[in-house]
C-alpha cells in the first residue's frame, strides 16, 4: 500500500489486491515453498516441466475462483497479472541442466516455463508484481541488512524491467525508483532487529 501511494497509485486497491492475488494456491498448497515443511518437497517426484505447470496453474485457478465468487474485475486483474509473463526460473534452469546432461533429450523451450500473462496493465498491478517478488526473495536473505535489501530490490526491479514486464502499465523510470525506495524502507523496517551484528549473542 505504501509503495503504491509513493508513486501516486491507488494504495488501498493494491492492498486489497494483495489479499487475493494468490488464492489459487489453496488448491495445491503444498507445492508452494511458503507452505512446505522442512525436509519435504512435493516437487522432488516431478519433472521440472510438470512442476512448472503446477506452479503456473495457481494464476488460472485463482482467477476462476474469483469469477465463480463474483469478485470485481479489478481484483481478478491482480490475480492474472501479478506474474505477468515472467520465467519460472528455478525449474527452467533445472530442466536445462537435465537436458544438457542427456544428449537424447529435446532442447528446453523457455516459453514453456513462462507464465501466460498478461503483463501488468496498471501501476497497481506493477506494484504488486514487484512487491510480491521482493518480499518472497527477501525471506532467503540470511542477514537482511539495509544494503542487502537495497541490492536485492535493485536486482529484481532491473530484471523485471529488462524482461519487459512493465512495458504495458505506464510505469516511468522515476516512479520505479520511488517504488524501489519505498519497498526498501518497508522491508528494512520489517527486518530491523532480526539482523545479528558482530559480537551480538544469539537470542
Amino acid at each position: 500500500e505504501a509503495a503504491a501511494d509513493s508513486i501516486g497509485a491507488h494504495g488501498l486497491l493494491t492492498r486489497v489486491g494483495a489479499y487475493f492475488h494468490d488464492i489459487g494456491k489453496m488448491f495445491k498448497p503444498n507445492y508452494f515453498v511458503e507452505n512446505q515443511e522442512q525436509g519435504g518437497n512435493c516437487h522432488d517426484s516431478l519433472q521440472p516441466a510438470m512442476s512448472t505447470l503446477v506452479i503456473i496453474a495457481h494464476v488460472k485457478d485463482g482467477a476462476d475462483l474469483a469469477r465463480k465468487n463474483r469478485l470485481p474485475k479489478r481484483l481478478i486483474d491482480f490475480i492474472e497479472q501479478h506474474h505477468g509473463t515472467t520465467l519460472v526460473e528455478y525449474f527452467y534452469r533445472e530442466a536445462t541442466k537435465r537436458s544438457q546432461a542427456d544428449p537424447n533429450k529435446e532442447e528446453v523451450s523457455e516459453t514453456s516455463f513462462r507464465y501466460p500473462g498478461p503483463k501488468p496493465q496498471t501501476l497497481e498491478a506493477a506494484v504488486l508484481m514487484l512487491a510480491d517478488s521482493v518480499e518472497s526473495a527477501s525471506r532467503t536473505l540470511v542477514e537482511p541488512t539495509s544494503s542487502r535489501i537495497q541490492n536485492l530490490v535493485d536486482q529484481i526491479a532491473m530484471k523485471k524491467l529488462l524482461d519487459g514486464q512493465f512495458d504495458q502499465c505506464g510505469l516511468t523510470l522515476q516512479q520505479l525508483d520511488q517504488l524501489k525506495s519505498s519497498l526498501v524502507k518497508s522491508l528494512t523496517a520489517i527486518y530491523h532487529g532480526r539482523v545479528k551484528y558482530t559480537g551480538q549473542a544469539s537470542a
